[in-house]
C-alpha cells in the first residue's frame, strides 16, 4: 500500500505517517490496532511490539532492566492491569 492510503486509513496526513515510519513520531494505540486489522495481522503481536518500543528507551541503559521488567510482570495487578 502507498503511504497516502495508509495515512488515509489512519486518518492522518501523509507527512505524519512518514514521520511514524522514520521513528520521528510514535504511533497511538488505536493506530496500531487499525494497522494490524488492515494488514490482516495479529493485533496482539502488533501491540506487543508497540509496547516494547515504548518501554525499551526507558530501560535500555539500565543494568537492572531485566529485573525491573520481571517486577512489572509479577505485580501487574498492583499497577492496575
Amino acid at each position: 500500500m502507498l503511504q497516502k492510503q495508509l495515512a488515509s486509513v489512519l486518518e492522518i496526513d501523509t507527512s505524519m505517517y512518514s514521520k511514524m515510519e522514520r521513528g520521528d513520531r510514535k504511533e497511538k494505540h488505536e493506530q496500531v490496532n487499525t494497522l494490524a486489522k488492515l494488514l490482516k495481522s495479529d493485533p496482539e503481536e502488533f501491540l506487543n511490539l508497540w509496547l516494547a518500543d515504548q518501554v525499551y528507551p526507558l530501560v535500555k541503559n539500565e543494568q537492572q532492566a531485566n529485573r525491573v521488567l520481571n517486577i512489572v510482570q509479577e505485580n501487574r495487578e498492583v499497577y492496575g492491569k
